[in-house]
């Protein structure tokens, strides 16, 4: 008698969770995400200290000489690392503060430990909460492809027209130029 017996199976590999991209661990995924926006964060700043180097003898820099003027750069510097950190929470906003760090000469001490922050928190939040949208929208788009072409160009006509709502002039706008040069 002969029996047929079913050879060993290795054990199912366990799913490789939300916060994960092809299988990669979480902590490659952070490590990774707060390594480019460190390094964005830094190119970004120190392109502000070349502009603020460039432009030391011109109309910007005697602006910012004035009292008036000394006095923002003054809290700028004592008050702009929280405002550094916090940036990371927003988008589009990170950039801008991060130039005027550098621009407004912020100290370096000051500025790398609210940028450390700030990237923690975004690579945090990127690694979390964007790696399960795009695994979602992955999910979605594998079985509803229409669907997700249909978030897609919802998304697109959203953003459009919020754009077009914030820059169109509208009659009233075009016709205070002309008012101002009258009056003058």
């Amino acid at each position: 008698m002969h029996l047929i017996t079913a050879a060993p199976t290795a054990p199912a590999a366990e799913p490789a969770g939300v916060f994960t991209i092809a299988g990669v661990p979480f902590w490659v995924v952070y490590a990774a995400a707060f390594g480019i926006v460190l390094v964005r964060a830094q190119a970004t700043y120190w392109a502000g200290r070349g502009v603020a180097r460039g432009t030391a003898n011109g109309r910007v820099a005697d602006a910012l000489s004035r009292p008036g003027a000394t006095a923002v750069v003054e809290r700028v510097n004592r008050w702009g690392p929280p405002a550094v950190t916090l940036s990371f929470f927003t988008v589009g906003v990170q950039t801008l503060v991060n130039l005027a760090a550098g621009y407004l000469r912020m100290p370096y001490g000051r500025y790398l430990v609210a940028l450390l922050a700030g990237c923690a928190v975004w690579a945090g939040i990127w690694t979390t909460v964007g790696t399960a949208a795009v695994n979602a929208a992955i999910a979605v788009g594998l079985r509803h492809p229409v669907t997700l072409v249909a978030v897609g160009l919802g998304a697109v006509a959203l953003v459009s027209w919020v754009v077009h709502r914030l820059t169109r002039r509208t009659p009233a706008d075009a016709s205070a130029p002309a008012a101002s040069e009258d009056a003058s």
